[in-house]
């Protein structure tokens, strides 16, 4: 995220205050706009984070952001509001390859959630048995947070979490910009397991739909090879509180294949640019985002209720293993 973004994101936030010596934030986001479409029966938020108790699940030292605490009961509060039955917890990068957050939320919501985990060179297969056991059906590849611009670098990392998920029948979620699409994109349609793209594959909405990148995604969501998350769209544009700019581009994904695409908050909206004079271990305030406007948009993007079940219920119910 830009620093001019960030701007703009932090105008619409709660604003900490002083109290007793110490910065009180505002709390996770929850939505101040009623849903106004009919949500289908087993509707789910693809992109969700748990931030725990630091004490209880301390963040990784290498971090580039801290951000405030989101817990089960604020997420469950969450999706009571808009009406979504299933979630998916994804591992933020600020706890590294420890994925207890992450499976401590997907314990609170029971059968009704599933987790994506970050793994490393030291996750033994054991430990990969051991979270898919718990409902884990994917792994996280972060090309952005604090990752690499390198394709060279980003293929091989594809490519050794491709290689570990192959015989266990689970994607790779990837966290990344178009360029990074474009320079792999060969190795992205060869792959043996399902590939998933964050965010809209981390396009640009002020560049346009002709954008480097944006038709080799297009092209990939059609033949199929991969799932795109039209999901936080906030992080795609500053034309909020509706991000019109993001029309085009979801109904470019949509339009090549409903099949192949999910959605998703990314609740609790964490601001991973720590702001200038503060440092990575200072607490960064969460983004203060209208969930429920920002799923209304979803009828705009997916006129079609046949096309919206698909994304919100049989998509991901396919991909995660809902029943």
């Amino acid at each position: 995220m830009t620093i001019a973004r960030r701007s703009l994101l932090l105008a619409s936030m709660a604003t900490g205050l002083a109290m007793n010596g110490r910065t009180v934030f505002a709390k996770a986001s929850q939505p101040s706009t009623a849903v106004n479409f009919d949500i289908p029966a087993g509707a789910c938020d693809c992109h969700t984070h748990i931030h725990g108790d630091p004490e209880k699940f301390p963040f990784f030292a290498g971090r580039v952001y801290t951000p405030e605490p989101a817990s089960p009961e604020e997420m469950a509060a969450l999706h009571k509001a808009l009406r979504l039955q299933r979630v998916v917890i994804v591992t933020p990068s600020v706890y590294g390859t420890d994925n207890s957050a992450t499976l401590f939320g997907m314990k609170a919501r029971g059968a009704d959630a599933r987790g994506v985990a970050v793994i490393g060179e030291k996750t033994t297969d054991g430990d990969l048995d051991a979270l898919q056991k718990a409902g884990v059906r994917g792994i996280r590849v972060n090309l952005a947070t604090g990752g690499t611009n390198d394709p060279t670098i980003g293929r091989q990392r594809f490519l050794t979490a491709v290689d570990r998920m192959k015989s266990r029948g689970m994607h790779v979620q990837v966290y990344t910009l178009l360029p990074m699409v474009a320079a792999i994109k060969a190795d992205l349609a060869a792959s043996p397991v399902p590939v998933v793209f964050d965010h809209f594959g981390g396009a640009e909405a002020r560049l346009g739909t002709g954008q480097p990148g944006f038709a080799d995604l297009v092209e990939l969501v059609r033949s199929g090879k991969v799932y795109v998350k039209i999901s936080g769209a906030y992080r795609a544009s500053t034309q909020g509180p509706d991000y019109a700019d993001v029309i085009p581009f979801a109904k470019a994904l949509i339009a090549a294949n409903p099949e192949r695409i999910v959605w998703g908050t990314d609740w609790p909206h964490p601001d991973s640019v720590t702001p200038p004079g503060k440092k990575p271990t200072d607490v960064t305030p969460l983004l203060q985002i209208d969930d429920g406007r920002l799923l209304n948009q979803l009828p705009v993007w997916a006129p079609d209720a046949a096309v919206r079940k698909k994304i919100l219920v049989d998509n991901p119910a396919r991909l995660y293993g809902f029943g």
